[in-house]
């Protein structure tokens, strides 16, 4: 066949290579294996990592041992980030009490969470296989230390598909003082197909940069210049097969459709005084509160997955006063999703996923008042979606050093939150490079303990 006529079979032919393209596109997203309790996710990442020590885990044991060196064979095999392992113990830096009905201990430093513990799921046995901030935010994020692999949002959008057709199925938020150590790779779609990858967000302005027309292009030649592209790449697209010019053409869009719904999605001006002052948000202030609130509105409006990564938790030295503002920012916003979410009768089918890539240690850094990485054990808490709310799930030891008892791997965590959307995580899987990949990889089990 000459290149004439094969041009103009795949061109005329409807079984031509770019309506395969298409279709293969729209018939990418496998169908749940089960009802899932849940269908839209938002990930409160506390990039950086969060002291379970000062916030979540009483450990009375820590307190009585300050400034003594921990048991050697404690620290056998143990590799830290920075400090060396036998530095001395640091006791915790504030007092615990227990609240609500489940009498779940937590610090001062959470008053706004305090209120709402009976319907969250804490859960203390968490580890991860990493001890620094990059592969450990890639580990949380797309269950690999290494780059390249799709990102849980993804994995998430890829087996669920979008519930709108003018915002993105999976959005990004980015706040604190800088962003994820990890990058965009946190939020990428790796070898599945780029549509799955997130669509970061700014919190003010225009929601994603370039989304308004440039001074003297008005609507129609607008949609000149889209048709006109949409007809290039149609053609590309048809002669080759390529799926990633199908994205392209999806994309393009996408863009046009949020256009018109994407800045009355981010105008907070909208909500009532009483949302406002719930969450602590103020429409005239970028702030992590305002953020919370819009991945809210997002979830709202058919987003499958809204990820905010807040980067402000690194705290090697000066502990007491970084933490306390760190909490300070983000308690009363993250306390206020779960009750808003309950009384719009949305916290029964979304997830809420609170926690950092991984814990602190035992040991101090910095002097007096600062703590390392710590991978062994750590602190995460979820509502809604059909975690049973209220308990307290896995222990530590009285060091807070390594779990006791129920332990929640990176992977089991994935495995848990894709089995309550629908999902046997070990049959989700895209076939790359010659072999099934999965999210879990070849790990990863579901914890019924933290399930209802």
């Amino acid at each position: 066949m000459s290149n004439i006529s094969r041009r103009w079979f795949f061109e005329q032919c409807g079984v031509g290579l770019g309506a395969m393209a298409m279709n293969a596109l729209a018939a990418a997203n496998p169908q749940p294996h089960f009802a899932p309790k849940a269908k839209r996710v938002i990930f409160l990442f506390m990039a950086g990592a969060p002291s379970h020590l000062e916030m979540f885990d009483n450990k009375p044991q820590l307190a009585k041992f300050d400034g003594q060196l921990p048991p050697a064979e404690l620290l056998k095999g143990y590799r830290a980030a920075f400090i060396n392992p036998n530095s001395k113990l640091l006791g915790p830096k504030f007092p615990f009490a227990r609240y609500g009905k489940s009498g779940a201990e937590l610090s001062p430093l959470l008053p706004h969470l305090s209120k709402v513990v009976d319907d969250i799921t804490i859960v203390k046995s968490m580890s991860t296989d990493a001890f620094n901030h990059a592969p450990g935010q890639l580990m949380m994020n797309t269950g690999a230390m290494i780059f390249g692999r799709p990102s849980i949002g993804s994995w998430v959008t890829y087996g669920l598909g979008s519930e709108s057709k003018d915002l993105p199925a999976f959005v990004v938020f980015s706040t604190g003082k800088k962003g994820p150590s990890g990058g965009n790779s946190c939020w990428g779609s790796g070898f599945l197909p780029t549509t799955h990858q997130g669509v970061q967000f700014r919190s003010t302005g225009d929601p994603v940069l370039y989304l308004s027309n440039p001074a003297g292009v008005d609507n129609q030649l607008q949609q000149d210049s889209l048709a006109a592209i949409k007809q290039l790449n149609q053609r590309k697209l048809d002669s080759t097969g390529d799926p990633e010019i199908a994205t392209r053409i999806s994309s393009y869009e996408m863009a046009y459709r949020m256009q018109m719904s994407a800045p009355g999605v981010m105008d907070l001006s909208q909500e009532p005084k009483h949302i406002l002052d719930l969450y602590g948000a103020d429409p005239a202030k970028p702030s992590f509160a305002n953020t919370v609130l819009l991945a809210r509105r997002l979830s709202e409006r058919g987003v499958r997955f809204v990820q905010i990564f807040h980067e402000a938790w690194d705290q090697h030295g000066n502990l007491v006063k970084d933490i306390t503002q760190n909490c300070k920012d983000t308690d009363q916003a993250c306390a206020a999703l779960v009750q808003d979410l309950k009384q719009r009768g949305m916290l029964d089918d979304t997830i809420v996923i609170w926690g950092g890539e991984f814990g602190r240690t035992p040991m101090v850094q910095g002097g007096s008042d600062g703590r390392d990485h710590h991978p062994n054990a750590f602190t995460m808490w979820l509502a809604g979606g059909g975690f049973k709310p209220g308990i307290t799930y896995g222990e530590t030891d009285e060091l807070g050093f390594n779990v006791a008892r129920d332990k929640v791997h990176v992977h089991d965590l994935h495995a848990t939150i894709l089995n309550q959307l629908g999902f046997d995580h070990t049959k989700l899987t895209y076939k790359f490079q010659g072999r099934n990949f999965r999210l879990t990889d070849v790990h990863g089990e579901v914890k019924h303990g933290i399930l209802s």
